[in-house]
């Protein structure tokens, strides 16, 4: 079933009519969705009219509608990619039988987890994005912005259905804590770190969605190669919405880059208080937000080395980015692996079974495809004539998760002292003061077609909008 029935309270693909015990179990979830939105979901927008885009259909092609739409009405639902009666296993110790369609009680504890991670970082992403759209450096970012957060909230309820219809009373107490935990909160956090860090200004929620929505991209196409076909399926579609998200990040540095080349040509020079003062974001400011956010997201791989990856893998439960291109047996029980490890003062490599080197294989994947978007990055200098280059650090550079955590390594992969680290962190990360700086540059602009002075704005407008299109309509 590819169209989606909005006559319903709750749209779906799923036939939700057909299971009254279901539907009445998410339609009361529904307003305690609604009021975690009021209550942690983007700040004072009840009243606006947003350009939105809403899935229509699953198919590939022409699958989403256009239209204003108030955020707080919008239609959130369950959408599934079509199923497939055929499909079969492609990995692990079941490679070859059916796929599941039931959970099965062997595996209901792994997967409730990892659908209850996953649920976890649709929310936590909306709570620290939440005060952005005050500081929108134009309608068109305010759209975009706004565009991810009701798409975070519709994966939410992808997760939810899983839960609701598939883990009985611990899948219902599951989705109510979704609702309950707090990105940054003390007493009650966000599952995973990265997910628990301010997204305090513009800058960051680029970076955020251009390398956190990328882990997301990863970790959703692994679990869409799940022998649980309703996960399968579920994820498949989320991957179709996350693309946005990692355009509105690649797309929002870049227009970031090409203003801030645009200055020093403007100016003649490189000095970065030179540049600051033109209200501009200097490139090594722009370089220590990257490896800020590249080195927290590439913990949320988790450790180098784990027994639960390797289990989730031969179970079935949870496969590897594309494992249908992988030119290799699909069990991997022979296979290994390079990791790294610090040994007398040195990162060096050592072999491991490639089965407990999962989150390795699916880091190193993600770190190519990171690499790619940085590369683009560069081409808008490179065009500007300038020399600056920006670059991914080390994997192993600030690192709070697995074998390397808490090893102090610079950002070219080069152990060092503690004595080190602490004389170079501040030309490495940000500092309060970069923090500062950029939020000083933080202020909303909400003409048709204007663009705060820091940021470029983009070649093309959204749905074949025109730039100075009204995005967003005020009311």
């Amino acid at each position: 079933m590819s169209a989606i029935n909005y006559s319903e309270k709750i749209p779906n693909n799923v036939n939700l009519a057909e299971d009254r015990t279901l539907q009445r179990a998410l339609e009361q979830w529904l307003p305690n969705y609604i009021q975690w939105w009021d209550d942690v979901g983007p700040e004072d927008s009840s009243k606006l009219d947003v350009y939105l885009r809403t899935a229509v259909s699953v198919d590939r092609e022409g699958w989403a509608h256009f239209d204003y739409v108030k955020m707080r009405d919008y239609r959130w639902g369950i959408f599934l990619n079509p199923s497939d009666a055929n499909r079969t296993i492609q990995f692990g110790d079941h490679k070859g039988e059916k796929a599941w369609q039931d959970v099965p009680g062997e595996h209901r504890a792994n997967l409730r987890r990892i659908i209850v991670t996953q649920g976890d970082t649709e929310p936590a992403s909306v709570e620290q994005q939440r005060h952005l759209g005050l500081t929108a450096p134009s309608l068109y970012d305010l759209r975009n912005l706004f565009q991810v957060n009701v798409e975070e909230g519709r994966h939410l309820w992808a997760m939810v259905y899983l839960l609701h219809k598939h883990f009985g009373r611990d899948g219902r107490e599951e989705a109510e804590a979704l609702l309950e935990r707090r990105s940054g909160d003390e007493n009650n956090p966000r599952i995973l770190g990265a997910f628990n860090e301010k997204t305090p200004d513009w800058l960051a929620f680029f970076m955020f969605t251009y390398f956190t929505d990328r882990d997301g991209k990863f970790q959703l196409a692994a679990l869409a190669e799940s022998s649980f076909d309703p996960l399968s399926r579920t994820t498949r579609f989320m991957l179709t919405e996350e693309a946005h998200h990692m355009f509105v990040g690649e797309s929002g540095v870049a227009r970031t880059i090409a203003r801030t080349c645009q200055v020093m040509n403007e100016l003649k020079t490189d000095d970065p208080a030179q540049i600051r003062a033109a209200g501009a974001i200097d490139l090594p400011t722009l370089q220590r937000y990257l490896n800020f956010h590249y080195s927290v997201t590439i913990d949320l791989f988790g450790a180098d080395q784990s027994s639960n990856a390797a289990t989730f893998y031969s179970t079935g439960i949870k496969g590897r980015y594309e494992e249908g291109k992988r030119d290799d047996d699909h069990v991997l029980k022979d296979r290994t692996y390079t990791v790294l490890e610090a040994k007398d003062g040195a990162l060096v490599e050592k072999q491991a079974p490639m089965l407990n080197a999962l989150n390795e294989v699916l880091r190193d994947d993600f770190i190519k495809d990171s690499a790619a978007g940085v590369g683009r990055w560069n081409k808008v200098i490179e065009k500007a004539g300038l020399p600056f280059r920006l670059t991914l650090p080390h994997k192993a550079f600030h690192r709070n998760i697995g074998a390397l955590a808490g090893v102090k390594v610079s950002p070219e992969g080069k152990i060092i002292s503690d004595a080190e680290w602490d004389a170079n962190v501040a030309s490495w990360l940000p500092t309060p003061d970069d923090r500062a700086f950029v939020a000083s540059l933080m202020g909303r602009v909400v003409e048709p077609g204007k663009f705060a002075g820091w940021i470029a704005p983009p070649p093309l407008g959204i749905n074949r909008q025109p730039i100075e299109f009204a995005y967003v309509r005020f009311n």
